[in-house]
């Protein structure tokens, strides 16, 4: 089996994108198990410091690998949004395959001061975890929004400039690299969300060696996210939609059947809602 950097780097030169998935429960992994085996796509599965604490964070791991190992299926981890150095460690030490410091409300020479001292662990470990890191805000809360997070970076004067981001990767050595260029996290409740800065993706694409990543897809165009892995971008993330999908089945289920009392009875469907969520992004990002 490939390693998860080379799955990436295939997608690169293939002018695709793996899919990111974020999970709090089970429910969350069978459905991106099951979506990407059915499209016999490989997968990253991503668990944010909430979902960790809430999951477990060896737990995690262990989930993950029984299905990697057990059924040798190309199906990785990634320690999501990390914010200290220490858990970024707890990760690494714990056998996740990729890990993302988010230093994107600090300055950037601390950004990229922290963000070294995590791209140093790794190596000194011995460890083949791959490290991102992001430069430029786009909000934290994978949520419905009523309006842009404060802050954001959506307007082009905000974007992470080439510059910048040549700067960037080139001083911290990451692996991976997320750079602000109009996505926001969460998604708007009336609306889609704004267009991505297509030309900014392409431009960074251009001047970076480093893999290019999309936090914040939920609530994108889906042209606007095909022209945006046209345009460079490897791996894309997606939570909210599976957040939304998952409520809204549960209390439709909860609703339909009152009297249940069956846990598995009651989650089936929100397994089953994930998946169909999952299984389109798939198709959208592998262009079939």
């Amino acid at each position: 089996m490939k390693t998860l950097k080379e799955y990436i780097s295939d997608a690169r030169a293939g002018n695709y994108a793996l899919g990111h998935f974020n999970i709090s429960n089970l429910e969350g992994l069978w459905a991106i198990y099951r979506a990407a085996k059915a499209l016999d796509l490989p997968v990253v599965v991503g668990v944010s410091e909430g979902e960790r604490d809430f999951v477990g964070v060896k737990q995690a791991v262990a989930l993950v690998r029984s299905l990697r190992e057990g059924e040798g299926y190309p199906i990785f981890l990634n320690a999501d949004h990390t914010y200290s150095v220490d858990r970024v460690k707890e990760a690494i030490d714990a056998g996740f395959d990729a890990v993302i410091f988010d230093g994107a409300k600090m300055t950037f020479d601390e950004n990229v001061a922290m963000t070294q001292q995590c791209v140093t662990y790794a190596r000194t470990q011995g460890a083949k975890v791959l490290v991102e890191a992001e430069l430029g805000y786009i909000g934290q809360s994978s949520k419905v929004l009523d309006a842009i997070p404060e802050g954001a970076a959506v307007d082009e004067s905000q974007l992470t400039t080439v510059d910048e981001a040549v700067k960037f990767v080139k001083a911290t050595g990451i692996d991976l690299f997320s750079s602000a260029v109009g996505s926001i996290h969460g998604m708007l409740r009336a609306s889609k969300d704004p267009d991505l800065h297509i030309g900014r993706i392409k431009e960074i694409a251009a001047a970076v060696e480093t893999p290019l990543v999309l936090h914040g897809a939920s609530g994108l165009r889906e042209e606007n996210v095909r022209e945006a892995i046209a345009a460079g971008i490897s791996l894309v993330h997606i939570n909210t939609e599976m957040r939304v999908a998952f409520a809204d089945s549960l209390k439709a289920s909860l609703a339909e059947h009152p009297d249940e009392v069956a846990p598995y009875k009651i989650m089936k469907p929100t397994t089953e809602a994930m998946q169909k969520v999952i299984d389109a992004k798939l198709r959208l990002f592998a262009g079939r």
